[in-house]
């Protein structure tokens, strides 16, 4: 179908309009170029936002007392509102949709080992807590509190890369003692979670900082994760039930959104999904009016080229050329052009994505937080992209073709 005489009769005619081909296929690469540029850096800041939620539960509440701004039943506005086991018992027993709950007692203490010392975050909870925010210990680095260590109130404590660096510099902590405020605390592991700062701090049993810290009694808040919320309004609907009891365990008006504070983690998730799925269909639909810019260029040298050479199909139809010879060799043009410039456009834009990707894992740095990670794009997407220009180039190149097609020899003999 496509024979040697069709190709050099393409190139021929390439050859004798070199800026204008190049210019056209420049804008034609330029639209690729553009998309994949613009995919590239939408999945880099998604990727970025994403990672933040690490291995968290993207399905979890966080709650803790506040003061009340109402009166109600004889209690008075600002009375303070303090979470206790009666809280954790609501949770795990009335709200069928919770999972791990764990409670938490924070503390800043002083740490300190051997002749280094300094100010640590110090959270006591339970086990279930490296379910819902995603914390995890590398072979080798020890555990994390268990059920055992809770209900014997041992000092044991799980530290951070930071803590462990403060206190041990290069050497293994695991088996250690520290002092916190006096107190020895067995270190039997060191965890790795994304957390914003670069301070010090530690895990203990929530029974032995409950112990220690709250004259056994209290907590400072409650997280548990959820099952079955999966969108806006199901969470809206849970945590206005949620208050609801709480409100009734407390003596607080269901109105007061202030006397307890309730954090939902599943609501940022989904917001963050709906904002990035926004700007995924702005990106598409700035680079597909790049695209069209380019296929429109395309379509405008092919009906130019066809005018130019309408005489000359007039000529070959009279010699006894067959109007599908004439309508494929201009279609064979306008593919040519879409895909090597399309294709050219598409290296180059995955080139660059990888090539700022390779820059940004080569910068040193301290691992948590960040807002642009690996923008790079599937190289799916990309032959897609490719394939579909190609496919908006025979169609560029089509609407010509026909037209010159369509001319008798003598018409196409006397054009200008």
């Amino acid at each position: 179908m496509f024979d040697q005489d069709n190709w050099i009769e393409i190139f021929h005619t390439i050859s004798k309009n070199k800026l204008r081909t190049f210019l056209t296929g420049l804008s034609v690469a330029w639209g690729i170029f553009m998309l994949i540029i613009l995919l590239a850096a939408g999945n880099g800041l998604k990727n970025g936002v994403m990672s933040n939620f690490g291995e968290r539960a993207t399905n979890s509440f966080q709650m803790w007392g506040r003061s009340t701004s109402m009166a109600y039943n004889g209690y008075p506005e600002s009375r303070r509102i303090n979470l206790d086991q009666k809280d954790f018992d609501l949770v795990e027993q009335q709200i069928k949709e919770s999972e791990h709950i764990s409670a938490s007692i924070s503390s800043y203490l002083m740490a300190s080992y051997e002749t280094e010392s300094s100010n640590c975050n110090f959270e006591g909870v339970y086990p279930v807590y490296t379910k819902i925010n995603g914390i995890s210990i590398k072979d080798g680095q020890g555990r994390f509190i268990n059920d055992i260590d809770l209900k014997e109130h041992r000092k044991v404590v799980v530290i951070n890369q930071r803590m462990k660096e403060i206190l041990f510099k290069n050497g293994d902590p695991i088996g250690k003692y520290i002092l916190v405020n006096g107190l020895g605390f067995k270190v039997i592991g060191v965890y790795k979670g994304q957390e914003w700062g670069n301070e010090g701090k530690g895990y203990i049993p929530f029974t032995t900082a409950q112990q220690l810290y709250h004259q056994g009694w209290g907590l400072d808040d409650l997280s548990f994760t959820v099952k079955g919320l999966e969108t806006k309004e199901e969470n809206e609907i849970f945590e206005q039930n949620l208050r609801k009891k709480l409100a009734a365990l407390h003596q607080f008006n269901p109105e007061d959104n202030r006397a307890i504070g309730i954090w939902s983690r599943l609501e940022n998730y989904l917001q963050t999904i709906g904002i990035f799925n926004a700007i995924t269909w702005f990106v598409l639909f700035v680079g597909t009016g790049t695209l069209i810019a380019g296929i429109v260029g395309v379509g405008n040298i092919m009906l130019i080229t066809v005018r130019e050479r309408t005489k000359e199909f007039g000529i070959r139809k009279a010699l006894g050329a067959k109007s599908s010879s004439i309508l494929r060799s201009i279609l064979m043009e306008s593919v040519l052009i879409t895909s090597v410039f399309g294709y050219i456009g598409m290296v180059a834009g995955i080139a660059i994505s990888e090539l700022v990707n390779y820059i940004i894992e080569s910068i040193p740095g301290e691992e948590g937080m960040s807002v642009f990670k690996n923008p790079t794009v599937s190289i799916d997407i990309a032959l897609g992209a490719v394939l579909t220009l190609i496919i908006a180039g025979v169609l560029a190149g089509y609407f010509p073709a026909r037209r010159a097609v369509k001319i008798t020899a003598i018409e196409a003999m006397r054009a200008e």
